[in-house]
C-alpha cells in the first residue's frame, strides 16, 4: 500500500531519529507534505517531499534524521 495513503491531517511527523519534525497539515499533490505552522518554529508552514517518507502507522516516519529535515525545509 502506498504510504501517502495513510498519511493523515494532524499526525505527528518524526526523523529517523524519532525526534519531532512536525505537524501534517495535509498532502499536496502526491509529492510533497505540508505541516502545521502551529508548532513550526518560525511560525511559517513547511514542506517536505513525500520520499523522505520511510513509513507510517500512527506517526510519519522519516528517512532522515529530524534536524537534517528542517534543515532542508521547502
Amino acid at each position: 500500500m502506498n504510504a501517502n495513503l495513510r498519511i493523515r491531517e494532524h499526525m505527528e511527523v518524526v526523523g529517523a531519529d524519532g525526534h519531532h519534525v512536525g505537524t501534517v497539515d495535509h498532502l499536496e499533490g502526491e509529492d510533497r507534505i505540508k505541516l502545521t505552522r502551529d508548532d513550526s518554529f518560525d511560525g511559517k508552514h513547511h514542506y517536505i517531499p513525500t520520499r523522505w517518507v520511510d513509513h507510517v502507522d500512527s506517526t510519519v516516519h522519516l528517512n532522515k534524521p529530524a534536524d537534517e529535515a528542517i534543515g532542508a525545509f521547502e
